[in-house]
C-alpha cells in the first residue's frame, strides 16, 4: 500500500468510528452529543463525510482522490493552528497529537497523489 492510501485508510476509519461509534468520537473531541440531533450530525459530518472519501480514495486509482484527501487532512491541520489563535482552546496532548496527525497524514497523501501522477506519465 503507497503512503497516501495509508492516509486514505486512516480518514476512512476515522469517519466510520464516526458512523458506528458517535458519541465516543463526539467525547473525545470534547464535543459531547446530548441529543439525538447531536449524535446524527456526529455520525453524518464526522462520519458519513470521512468515511466516504478516505473510502473513495482507497478504491480509487484517480491521484485526485488522495490528493483530496490530502487538502482534507492539511485543511483541518490549519484550522486548528488558527484557532490556537481565535478560540484559545485548552491544548493537551491529544489536541497536538491531532494537529500531528493532521499534518502527517495530509502531507503523506499528497506524497502519494504526486507519485502517482508520476508513475502515470510514466
Amino acid at each position: 500500500m503507497n503512503l497516501g492510501r495509508w492516509s486514505s485508510a486512516a480518514l476512512m476509519a476515522s469517519g466510520l468510528a464516526g458512523v458506528v461509534i458517535p458519541r465516543s468520537v463526539a467525547s473525545a473531541l470534547e464535543l459531547p452529543a446530548t441529543t439525538a440531533r447531536g449524535v446524527a450530525e456526529t455520525r453524518a459530518g464526522l462520519g458519513g463525510t470521512y468515511a466516504a472519501v478516505g473510502g473513495w480514495a482507497l478504491v480509487s486509482r484517480d491521484p485526485t482522490a488522495q490528493a483530496a484527501v490530502g487538502v482534507i487532512w492539511l485543511g483541518a491541520a490549519a484550522a486548528r493552528l488558527g484557532s490556537l489563535r481565535l478560540d484559545r482552546p485548552r491544548t493537551d496532548s491529544a489536541f497536538w497529537a491531532y494537529l500531528a496527525a493532521e499534518i502527517g497524514l495530509g502531507t503523506l497523501a499528497l506524497a502519494g497523489a504526486r507519485n502517482a501522477r508520476r508513475a502515470d506519465r510514466g
